[in-house]
């Protein structure tokens, strides 16, 4: 009986021949015994319903970046209304303003220059003041803070000159350090976000000649965006900078601002538009332009 068991058994397998490789591979499961039947199918499409749809998720991302990225547009531009609120309606701060603008003046009718120190990214705003009021024939030069006490103190000529310093917290130690090696009679501004009065900032302390311009923030950067890294603040110290060297300008040259500024800046896009300006003022003062036709002696058979 055996033998014939074992001979159902061949003829069977030769009846139902085994799936090829390539049936295995794709999953065939012709010849194959029925898997058992288990609840794991249900799970798998549970999963997949209940998964979040992910072009959902891509667009409450986009949302939610471009909800961060315009919250600190929105603080700059709202600590930019708060500082020109200040300098509107703060006695202190546009006293301070005026006598700013009248010191630097009378710096640069004796032949002085106002001379702006910074360090770190306020160094790249004093930079900026001083630029700017190159272009406006305001006599200024930069000083690094870090530099100053390895020679280029030799750039401040303390009868004439007027050093103002770029410092939020009123009290970088790099220009401290500037402090001891000034002359007692250089007449020092500082440009800081945290003192409300000169006498309250370290910067100015034992100054006899000394001038506060507030720039303060309506709210840290660490509270509004959780770093401390200089944003609000220096673009509050950008504006204000700004501030001084129009003012200043304007108050030298009157009505000649623009004309001194365009002289002073012949290159790049914004000469070239001043160029292309003088040449259309010249067209139309000089009117289009006249043809002169040859003479009737002028002209000769060869001519024909």
């Amino acid at each position: 009986m055996i033998k014939d068991r074992v001979s159902k058994v061949k003829k069977d397998s030769m009846e139902s021949p085994r799936p090829t490789k390539r049936q295995r591979v794709s999953g065939s499961t012709h010849g194959l015994a029925t898997p058992p039947t288990s609840d794991m199918s249900p799970v798998i499409e549970r999963d997949i319903s209940s998964r979040p749809d992910e072009p959902n998720d891509a667009a409450e991302d986009d949302d939610n970046l471009l909800a961060r990225a315009t919250h600190i547009l929105a603080t700059e531009s709202a600590a930019l209304t708060a500082i020109t609120t200040l300098y509107q309606t703060n006695s202190a701060a546009r006293s301070s303003l005026k006598q700013a603008v009248n010191t630097v003046l009378t710096a640069q009718a004796a032949g002085g220059k106002l001379i702006a120190c910074g360090v770190g990214k306020s160094a790249y705003i004093a930079q900026k003041l001083v630029a700017t009021c190159k272009s406006l024939s305001i006599s200024a030069s930069f000083l690094h803070a870090s530099e100053a006490v390895h020679g280029d103190l030799g750039d401040v000529k303390a009868e004439r000159d007027v050093l103002l310093f770029v410092s939020f917290s009123g009290r970088t130690p790099e220009l401290l350090n500037v402090l001891p090696h000034l002359s007692k009679s250089t007449k020092v501004i500082a440009l800081t976000g945290l003192a409300e009065r000169a006498e309250d900032c370290p910067l100015l302390d034992g100054r006899e000649h000394r001038v506060l311009l507030p720039a303060p923030i309506p709210e840290s950067e660490e509270v509004t965006f959780g770093v401390a890294a200089p944003t609000t603040s220096t673009t509050v110290a950008l504006a204000v900078a700004d501030m001084l060297a129009l003012t200043i300008a304007d108050e030298m040259h009157r009505s000649r601002t623009a004309e001194i500024f365009k002289r002073n800046h012949p290159g790049g896009a914004i000469g070239m538009a001043h160029d292309a300006s003088e040449r259309r003022k010249r067209r139309r003062l000089d009117g289009p332009p006249v043809l002169e036709l040859p003479s009737p002696e002028s002209l000769s058979g060869s001519d024909d």
